[in-house]
């Protein structure tokens, strides 16, 4: 717990990227919500089997990061903790579908390690997908199309809660850590038979800011039925990138381009 200060600012440095500007992120926050959601559902569309068909989909990230100027050490490290999930979720398959898939040489690749291989890389697209839209895409400009999608309104503001708290709840964390460590200097660390007093304590602390906090908001006319109102128009370069990401996307789903190359070459 002695960096939490700085894990604290590591989770908000992908928002911050929001307030560069680039023509990725002068688009029209809906038109770059719905290309990620349209990306994504495709994404998961695919069988589990059809591994080669999803490697097309790499232009999506690597053209958008370059458009928006998005550095590869904050994707791919915020990527990276999504895998443990995927590897988890996907282990399985290699233990119990031992089928062979094809033989490269004289080494059989088993229908399972095709499938365990197929779920990594797509999630590492649809986080990839995700952290871009997160990191060109201010977070009330989400949340403003979110509720204008009519997603559920209670959803969208225990999200925004949510987020926004996490600074709060590591901020009361490290306040109390430091306290700890100066009252406790025999030891090193947090002790295992004060960890159910330190959950405690931090639960109503941070309860109690989070309240002063959320009082605040109110007291400045915080109003999360206010934002429905601001509506911007679309453009046409809006259009444009909508159908510059949909078609192709939509083509790769519809048709095999694997399967056309080697047709034709």
């Amino acid at each position: 717990m002695a960096n939490i200060r700085s894990k604290t600012q590591d989770i908000y440095s992908l928002e911050q990227l929001s307030s560069k500007s680039s023509r990725v992120h002068a688009l029209h926050p809906m038109v770059k919500l719905i290309s990620t959601l349209l990306f994504v559902v495709i994404i998961v569309s695919f069988n589990r089997y059809e591994f080669v068909r999803l490697i097309p989909f790499v232009f999506y990230p690597v053209i958008l990061m370059a458009l928006s100027e998005t550095p590869w050490s904050i994707m791919l490290r915020r990527a990276a903790l999504a895998l443990p999930f995927a590897l988890l979720a996907g282990i399985s398959n290699i233990l119990f579908d031992t089928d062979t898939a094809f033989v490269i040489g004289y080494l059989p690749v088993s229908f399972g390690l095709v499938s365990f291989i197929s779920i990594l890389f797509r999630t590492f697209l649809c986080v990839a997908a995700v952290l871009i839209l997160v990191a060109v895409t201010p977070f009330n400009q989400l949340t403003n199309q979110l509720r204008r999608l009519h997603a559920p309104d209670i959803f969208v503001t225990l999200f925004e809660m949510i987020y926004r708290y996490i600074g709060v709840l590591l901020d009361e964390a490290s306040a109390m850590y430091t306290a700890y460590i100066l009252r406790s200097t025999e030891h090193k660390g947090l002790q295992m038979r004060h960890m159910g007093s330190f959950a405690g304590q931090l639960l109503i602390r941070s309860y109690d800011r989070a309240e002063r906090v959320y009082n605040a908001m109110k007291c400045r006319g915080y109003n999360s039925l206010a934002s429905r109102s601001k509506v911007i128009p679309l453009t046409g370069s809006d259009i444009f990138y909508l159908a510059a990401v949909s078609l192709p996307v939509i083509l790769l789903r519809v048709f095999d381009i694997n399967k056309l190359f080697t047709a034709v070459f």
